[in-house]
């Protein structure tokens, strides 16, 4: 319960939520078709999370070290206009994004799984891993997910990201009338 106090603490004054792709947005599966086509599953009640926060003020990007046309298509499904790809040192993208967005590192939530993700983890004001994430990534974290990657963490996360800021009852109110 310490955890989660501790994140609602800190989940009261972000206002850019950053996430990497491979084992956060999917399952950190690499399959590849006959014809050498990659392919990832995506869970769609993340998506609704995501598009929730963007509903509720909250900006969302995402930085990954790889580049995938299907994760660019997916992206753009989403509505995320802040979107990094081949970014092998996340650092940079990161400090680009919060420049663009006039943001102080504490205004920002990142959620990884692996060694990559630790410097962008280490700057900001809300670090966050999947139930699944590299040993390393969940002692940096602040909040580590009961769900692993690619099976609703990071709707876990967006759904604690609106309560914490007390918005998550009327983002569900038309859903429920």
């Amino acid at each position: 319960m310490q955890l989660l106090d501790k994140f609602n603490q800190q989940a009261k004054n972000i206002k850019l939520i950053i996430f990497d792709v491979d084992g956060v947005l999917t399952d950190g599966g690499l399959y590849f078709s006959d014809d050498i086509v990659e392919l990832k599953r995506f869970n769609s009640l993340d998506g609704i999370g995501i598009k929730l926060l963007k509903q509720n003020a909250i900006e969302v990007a995402v930085i990954s070290a790889r580049n995938s046309k299907n994760v660019a298509h997916r992206m753009k499904n989403l509505g995320i206009e802040h979107f990094y790809q081949g970014q092998n040192d996340k650092i940079v993208a990161f400090n680009k994004l919060i420049k663009e967005l006039s943001l102080q590192a504490e205004q920002v939530a990142y959620m990884g799984d692996d060694i990559i993700d630790l410097p962008v983890m280490r700057k900001i004001g809300l670090p966050i891993a999947v139930a699944n994430a590299h040993e390393l990534v969940k002692e940096n974290a602040c909040f580590v997910t009961e769900k692993i990657g690619g099976h609703g963490a990071v709707r876990e996360v967006c759904d604690l990201l609106l309560k914490a800021q007390n918005t998550y009852d009327k983002a569900m109110k038309k859903y429920l009338t």
